[in-house]
């Protein structure tokens, strides 16, 4: 029986762009030596992304529908995705053609040689802004050094998974999910293809700097708990400074006498360690919104319809 390869496909608005990557997908798959699903999930869209996926899905059985029952974010989507994919590999890709399809045959015969995991490196990223692009570096240099996992640099979610990884993966039911740690957290045996990273085919990204900044807490709180010990280092290096500056004034005070200090010292004092405690009071609560989180166990996604899976789909 020929080996099946999932293609995992989150969609949140991107009716523009469905027919143009399904008709660049399509092809690529029918030239593997595997059979193929691809899992189409709606992320709450408002706009026409579940009646086009779903005529997709009514003319070709191999392409199937999850709908949420809003939109729960991209993290979430790709969990239902994972979940629902019976391929023998998978691979998560976004819709928008900025990670080329074209590449999915050299990550397959990876697979088929025995390789788990085969990671898609952008090897260039030119259509991203300067911005993004040095904000993304300096991310990943700072989780790899304050984490105890590797994240792979220029790596996103577009990525091949084996069917033993993906079990590891479908096994780890946390609710804040950061999937690119998650990924690289579960090890097993890897290789990489490259690619230049293209512009959008159609539509407009979803992505912004605040949503990159939360995207990028998340990921950090998820697998590290450095901050917490930022926070640990620096009051015992405040109360030292302090403990050295009081005795340093009070015996000032007893051997020469000393002038009362000013407002304005007294001040600054005040205000730099109350913006230092809110500070790490902040971190912290980070930290303590994550367990409120997980301990509600909460569902990470609600399924309000499928398509294409069994024949009593709705």
């Amino acid at each position: 029986m020929a080996k099946l390869l999932s293609v995992l496909v989150p969609m949140y608005n991107e009716a523009e762009v469905i027919s143009i990557f399904v008709d660049t997908l399509r092809p690529i798959l029918d030239g593997l030596p595997v059979d193929w699903e691809i899992i189409c999930v709606n992320d709450g869209s408002t706009d026409n992304t579940l009646k086009i996926v779903r005529e997709m899905s009514a003319i070709d059985d191999r392409i199937k529908v999850l709908n949420l029952s809003r939109n729960f974010g991209k993290e979430s989507a790709l969990t239902a995705a994972l979940d629902h994919a019976r391929g023998d590999a998978v691979i998560p890709i976004d819709a928008d053609l900025q990670d080329p399809p074209q590449i999915i045959p050299q990550m397959v015969d990876l697979w088929l040689a025995g390789v788990d995991v085969v990671n898609a490196v952008r090897s260039n990223r030119d259509t991203d802004t300067r911005i993004k692009r040095l904000t993304a570096r300096y991310f990943y240099v700072l989780m790899n050094a304050i984490s105890n996992i590797d994240v792979p640099q220029n790596v996103g979610d577009f990525r091949l998974i084996s069917r033993r990884v993906l079990d590891v993966l479908n096994s780890m039911r946390e609710r804040r999910r950061f999937m690119k740690g998650l990924f690289s957290w579960v090890g097993f045996s890897s290789a990489n293809v490259f690619y230049e990273r293209q512009g959008r085919a159609a539509g407009k990204t979803k992505w912004n700097y605040w949503r990159l900044w939360n995207f990028a807490i998340e990921g950090i709180t998820s697998f590290s708990t450095f901050p917490l010990k930022i926070a640990t280092y620096c009051g015992f290096m405040l109360a030292f400074i302090s403990l050295t500056y009081a005795i340093n004034l009070t015996a000032n005070t007893l051997i020469v006498g000393t002038d009362v200090k000013g407002y304005p010292s007294i001040m600054t004092a005040v205000l730099f360690f109350g913006g230092v405690n809110l500070m790490f009071i902040g971190i912290v609560g980070e930290y303590v919104g994550r367990i409120y989180e997980e301990v509600k166990q909460r569902p990470i996604y609600i399924l309000e319809s499928s398509t294409g899976f069994d024949k009593n789909s709705n």
